[in-house]
């Protein structure tokens, strides 16, 4: 697989522990029985342990050394109850409310980074991107300088003259409609992401229309957060506003903006709204013949990630390196 093998050596050398919310379902089995036959992620099974193992045992799949954590039997919960009421208490949360909250396996998982018990966890399996975030932004909360949690897609797809082509897309997931400040931030989280990848970044900040040639608030904002971001990232390459042809084809970009060094051959791309990035990434994913490695949660303390409920077994074991990678 692209790009995993450093990841790979990297946890081979500090394992991590990941918390799977959705523990009885059978794509998250078939990751851990594979994740399990090697030696770099310990995977937490949430869910009764009953159901895990018949279920396991049922499809054929080997998850011997997984830890199982059933919620409603868990020998730590009042402490983990005690724990997010004193996190949520300001916002008039009870003890028992703390309680019914925290059984929630989406919740409770999240806790078990909070307590040291996980370094990082992966759901959405069968849960909402919301009900994956949200717990996120109660616990975990956002790194001391963000002030919002994002997302950027992956994509890779083998190039022509060899090797790989690697495309970074933002936000396609999280931020409906991001203000430009957010968009200088989604910018900067998303560089630091794709070069994980081995990405060298050349940002376009997309729009419907190339330095000037279109007119409107969208395209204001797209030239604004571009302006900021070149400010705040001197040493990054970054333009826009760019019409995506202008972004990706050097003969597009010599008759659009011949000034640019990032027309024609950008490769990280910061979306004016969550509706665009998400057409866009689905777009390249589909037509394009490009594996799409994502929703990955940026700006958060800890790594949090969500799966699409679309997903198999192998966007699984894939997203869940990248998440241990990552934490």
């Amino acid at each position: 697989m692209f790009g995993f093998g450093a990841m790979i050596d990297k946890l081979k050398k500090d394992p991590k522990t990941i918390v799977f919310t959705e523990g009885e379902d059978s794509r998250i089995l078939e990751a851990a029985s594979r994740l399990l036959a090697s030696s770099f992620l310990k995977p937490i099974l949430l869910g009764n342990e009953d159901k895990i193992i018949n279920a396991a045992e049922d499809a054929g799949y080997n998850i011997r050394g997984a830890k199982i954590i059933d919620p409603e039997r868990y020998e730590r919960f009042d402490e983990m109850a005690e724990m997010f009421y004193e996190l949520r208490k300001n916002k008039g949360i009870t003890l028992e409310q703390a309680k019914e909250t925290v059984i929630a396996r989406n919740y409770f998982g999240t806790m078990l980074i909070k307590m040291g018990e996980a370094d990082c966890l992966l759901g959405g399996a069968t849960y909402s991107t919301a009900d994956t975030v949200r717990p996120a932004l109660q616990i975990i909360k956002t790194k001391p300088d963000n002030s919002v949690v994002s997302s950027c897609f992956i994509l890779v797809r083998p190039s022509a003259t060899g090797g790989n082509e690697v495309l970074a897309m933002a936000d396609c997931a999280i931020n409906i409609k991001p203000t430009e400040d957010e968009l200088v931030e989604i910018c900067g989280e998303t560089v630091q992401c794709a070069r994980i990848f081995g990405v060298d970044p050349k940002v376009a900040f997309l729009s419907y229309s190339t330095m000037g040639s279109g007119k409107g608030e969208d395209v204001d904002k797209m030239r604004n957060a571009a302006i900021k971001a070149r400010k705040k990232y001197p040493d990054i390459p970054i333009d826009g506003e760019l019409q995506f042809d202008a972004a990706v084809s050097p003969r597009v970009a010599r008759q659009k903006t011949p000034d640019s060094e990032v027309a024609g051959y950008a490769n990280t791309f910061i979306f004016p709204d969550i509706n665009a990035g998400n057409i866009g990434y689905k777009i390249a994913q589909r037509m394009g013949n490009f594996e799409a490695y994502g929703p990955i949660l940026l700006g958060l303390n800890a790594q949090v990630n969500d799966l699409s409920r679309g997903c198999n077994a192998l966007e699984v074991y894939s997203m869940a390196i990248i998440t241990a990678a990552l934490s």
